[in-house]
């Protein structure tokens, strides 16, 4: 689960026994948070599969998410070409941040100059995945989402197949603006055709890696 450019694991010496751990989301790519893990808890992490700090302040192990239920579930960790910084990949159940955020460096948050903030080109797609994940479970009235998702897989497969054929069209026709509305819609819909199926993004783009190359 540890992967190093190396032979050699994490230089605990070298930092007085913390590593710096840069926690990033496994799907868009966006940085959730930094903290710091000693031996036991990368440990503890790779274990338990529960992204695990020590605290500096408490000076104890802390799991992400022990109180909140907003853990971060391991995908994998590297370890960087001078074995003195952690990169870990996880899945966040709920947001990262304690202010609600997705991430600690949401760009809501102050900056030290001017910026819209980072933000990876898939970052929206993932937001709007976990929106519509979230109008499945809660089905909130007045929701187009759940108005599709209420009239069952056959109706969202139709709006699909629909707005694939607007898509084509406006394509056809060489209206630039037109086709990127178009293809919105297309893929808004084919999100929530996914969710119906219990399927994600995260699933789509395996299958797309796999046929790579």
């Amino acid at each position: 689960m540890l992967n190093s450019p190396t032979d050699n694991g994490p230089d605990w010496v070298k930092m007085d026994g913390l590593l710096p751990a840069v926690v990033q989301d496994a799907f868009d790519g966006r940085i959730l948070m930094v903290g710091y893990m000693n031996e036991t808890s990368l440990d503890v992490t790779i274990e338990s599969g529960k992204v695990t700090f020590w605290s500096r302040s408490r000076q104890e192990l802390w799991t992400k998410g022990e109180t909140s239920g907003n853990t971060l579930n391991l995908v994998d960790v590297t370890l960087d070409c001078d074995r003195d910084c952690l990169l870990v990949r996880a899945q966040p159940a709920g947001p990262t941040c304690h202010t609600g955020a997705h991430t600690c460096f949401d760009p809501a948050h102050e900056h030290l100059e001017a910026s819209d903030g980072p933000r990876p080109d898939l970052a929206f797609l993932g937001d709007l995945e976990r929106v519509i994940r979230q109008r499945d479970r809660d089905r909130p009235a007045g929701s187009y989402t759940t108005q599709l998702l209420e009239a069952g897989i056959k109706r969202i497969a139709q709006k699909v197949g629909e707005e694939g054929v607007e898509t084509a069209l406006a394509a056809a026709a060489g209206d630039p603006d037109e086709l990127l509305n178009e293809s919105s819609d297309l893929l808004y819909h084919l999100l929530v055709l996914l969710r119906a199926r219990q399927l994600s993004l995260s699933d789509l783009l395996t299958t797309l890696e796999s046929r790579h190359g």
